[in-house]
């Protein structure tokens, strides 16, 4: 099952907006540096736990708690 087939069982409009937003980047040129396209790693990689975790300052001197890994 792709991602996007998963996520229409829990929101089929989130679903499709989703997919509709990867066709128009796959399509098309974004010259806005903030919008660069990442790749797939970087995609994978923020769409899982990082997603759950905010930090900030460098490694090993974290503000947080909870930031031993990242």
């Amino acid at each position: 099952m792709n991602f996007f087939e998963e996520l229409k069982n829990y929101d089929a409009e989130v679903a499709a907006a989703c997919h509709s937003e990867l066709e128009r980047q796959q399509h098309n040129i974004e010259l806005i540096a903030s919008e660069n396209i990442v790749s797939k790693a970087v995609l994978l990689a923020a769409g899982g736990v990082l997603t759950n975790k905010y930090a900030e300052g460098y490694p090993g001197k974290r503000y947080y708690g909870g930031c031993e890994y990242v």
